[in-house]
């Protein structure tokens, strides 16, 4: 988020000031919002004035719009405390922890079915969104050596991928000057196609993106099908399109749910996979991993050896300094639960998305677009003949469910669809049967409201979600 610096002249004392309405019990005098006080304050009265404010933030077991994991067992989050002060760049310090971030690069290579004579290689990050800018900077960067090698020019580098990429691949394309190609939505298709991806391909494609799980509606797009794409142009072209599968959430549950679907380094054409630990990884916010599938498909004038602290520090990330505790909770995560523990917990996000899925089908106003039988995700619209002669939207749905405390979304699909509105639920550990239950009886009060509101005028815009 980028934040303005606010104007201290425009806000009355009441805006400008914090008034804590214990003043009597040890603060007495008002604080700025916006300057660092003059005098320091108790620590129990700064945690009071700050624990107060953020009882204003919504309840985030109730928040059905995030991917970010909300819950972790009391033992992972006493080990995240006790490493708080782990800074996971300094390896010569903290070895150890390096180590551990070293065996998580190893599980995850091996869930993914890296070669065994590859090389595979990987680092953690703050989400899957650095990785996935990583994993970008690598395929734009192994293009541009081999036009160097060719003797041709490097300097229209473009990405292909699906219009329902998640919003950090359109940074990436503006922070490094990627064109970006989107294979737009069409009728029922709400994301990639390979026919269509190849269209889009030429000389200058740095690569094509593959979503294992998109945003828009929990779908896995068909890596698979993509990979035999380029198999064909690849070996009539002479060209070297890589595949990247953004497995921000689907890498966490296909491997443990569909173990025959090819998707990753299977497919000789998938370089590089980028994954979110604090999603389906069942981490806290942030930590996310970049796999390639051998050490060849990472350039190596992108690596820094950095001496730092009297080690020298092999580094690859668009940060420096970050808190190691969340790489340790992903491995406390892997040794905690391990194959089985992870495959029960995904199964039971799936079971709930599906039975939830099919009670809001027979609910009579909404059609599925998925059911949450891919990635735990799942979308609807309102029927054309309910859309035609109903006095609210989507958007008034999600508004009433707010009420209640849901945050369930409502927003408008991109290019080539932009007349169809959807709301979509993602289904987290620490979502029960019981909640869902409890959501299905607040949608039918909320059906029943409207149903008792003719007159109401149907909102056509929602609040400014974002995938």
């Amino acid at each position: 988020m980028v934040h303005k610096k606010i104007d201290l002249s425009q806000l009355s004392p009441a805006e400008s000031l914090l008034t804590p309405t214990y003043a009597a019990r040890g603060l007495a005098n008002a604080v700025s919002k916006y300057e660092i006080p003059e005098t320091e304050m108790l620590p129990a009265i700064a945690y009071n004035l700050i624990h107060d404010e953020l009882g204003l933030d919504g309840n985030s077991r109730l928040n059905l719009a995030t991917f970010v994991t909300t819950w972790m067992e009391p033992e992972a989050r006493q080990l995240m405390a006790d490493t708080f002060d782990k800074n996971m760049i300094d390896k010569d310090e903290y070895p150890q922890t390096a180590e551990i971030e070293l065996r998580c690069v190893n599980i995850l290579s091996r869930l993914w079915n890296a070669p065994a004579s590859a090389e595979a290689t990987g680092c953690s990050t703050i989400g899957s969104s650095e990785a996935a800018m990583l994993g970008g900077m690598a395929m734009k960067w192994k293009w541009r050596q081999r036009r160097q090698a060719q003797g041709k020019p490097a300097d229209r580098p473009n990405l292909v991928m699906g219009i329902n990429v998640q919003v950090c691949w359109e940074k990436f394309c503006r922070y490094w000057e990627v064109e970006p190609r989107f294979v737009p939505m069409e009728g029922d298709r709400y994301h990639i196609s390979p026919a269509e991806a190849v269209k889009l391909m030429d000389e200058n494609t740095i690569g094509v993106v593959g979503i294992l799980g998109s945003t828009f509606d929990g779908s896995y797009e068909p890596i698979e099908a993509l990979n035999d794409a380029l198999e064909e142009l690849n070996q009539k072209t002479g060209w070297e399109v890589p595949l990247h599968v953004d497995g921000a959430s689907g890498a966490f549950i296909a491997p443990f749910l569909d173990p025959d679907l090819r998707w990753d380094f299977r497919l000789p054409w998938v370089k590089s996979i980028n994954t979110s630990g604090h999603k389906y990884g069942l981490v806290y916010p942030g930590v996310g991993w970049i796999i390639w599938r051998d050490k060849e498909e990472l350039p190596e004038e992108l690596i820094f050896h950095c001496n730092y602290l009297g080690g020298d520090l092999p580094n690859f990330a668009l940060n420096f300094s970050r808190p190691g505790n969340q790489v340790v909770a992903q491995y406390y995560n892997f040794l905690r639960l391990g194959k089985e523990g992870y495959r029960k917990i995904q199964q039971t996000c799936r079971d709930t998305a599906l039975y939830l899925s099919g009670k809001i089908a027979q609910l009579g106003p909404f059609e599925l677009l998925t059911d949450g039988g891919d990635i735990p995700v799942f979308a609807w619209k309102l029927k054309d003949e309910v859309l035609a002669n109903t006095s609210y939207t989507l958007y008034d749905m999600a508004d009433k469910l707010r009420e209640r405390g849901w945050l369930v979304p409502a927003y408008r699909m991109p290019k080539n669809r932009e007349d169809l509105v959807v709301q979509r639920i993602v289904v987290k550990e620490g979502f029960s049967r019981d909640m869902a239950d409890l959501l299905l009886t607040d949608m039918e009060r909320a059906i029943a409201y409207f149903a008792s509101q003719p007159d109401h005028k149907p909102k056509q815009e929602g609040s400014h979600f974002s995938h």
